[in-house]
């Protein structure tokens, strides 16, 4: 839905939490309800939603005092969240192996072409959404809706580590590689293949994101 159909509320979330994800908001940084309603236009109220919203995402926090602040990256949430990731994806890539429709296959396909396409691109941010599609198509294919509820209210954060890796990965053709590897064990099936290829994607992610855990926004 366009940004200027939805409620000032959510406009102001959506502009606020893009700033945090793409690094514009570094950690730290004073989210003051003053000052942003003045830059964007609107009044303090439906800033003062969206910043309780970002709060309860995970990339907001509230001190006594001193207000919100974009949430800063340690180890441990790293660590936390996508441990929270090998965990639930593990089961989701399982269960789809057996679970999967022919409709959903053929829009996994499609989604990892348009994640290939923008490989071809280069521009990370693009890149971080087409990976985040091809695996929601995924853990909607497993079909548990407690799991995927889960997985979504990680979802920022995981968009948050997902896209610093992407935009310091140098060479792209590993990740493709993966894709295709875990479409083929999918479509035929073989479960324990693919939770071998889930786990190592992750896990080579992980190790990508403490390599550059100071850089990280």
């Amino acid at each position: 839905m366009d940004d200027q159909f939805l409620p000032l509320r959510d406009v102001v979330f959506n502009t606020l939490r893009d700033e945090i994800l793409y690094g514009k908001l570094k950690p730290g940084s004073r989210l003051m309800e003053i000052s942003i309603s003045e830059r964007l236009g609107v009044s303090r109220t439906p800033v003062r939603e969206a910043i309780r919203r970002l709060e309860q995402e995970g990339l907001v926090d509230m001190f006594p005092r001193r207000g919100a602040q974009v949430s800063g990256v340690t180890e441990k949430s790293l660590a936390d969240v996508l441990e929270a990731r090998k965990t639930l994806e593990t089961f989701t890539v399982n269960a789809a192996c057996s679970r999967i429709t022919k409709e959903q296959l053929l829009r996994l396909k499609q989604a990892n072409s348009a994640f290939e396409e923008a490989t071809d691109h280069r521009d990370a941010a693009q890149i971080a959404e087409a990976d985040e599609s091809f695996h929601h198509i995924i853990i909607e294919a497993a079909g548990n809706e407690r799991i995927a509820e889960t997985l979504n209210n990680l979802k920022e954060q995981l968009f948050r580590f997902r896209y610093v890796y992407l935009k310091d990965v140098k060479e792209y053709s590993h990740l493709v590689e993966d894709h295709r590897m875990l479409i083929g064990a999918i479509e035929a099936g073989k479960s324990d293949l693919a939770v071998e290829i889930i786990k190592l994607h992750i896990e080579q992610q992980t190790m990508g994101i403490y390599g550059n855990i100071s850089k990280m926004p």
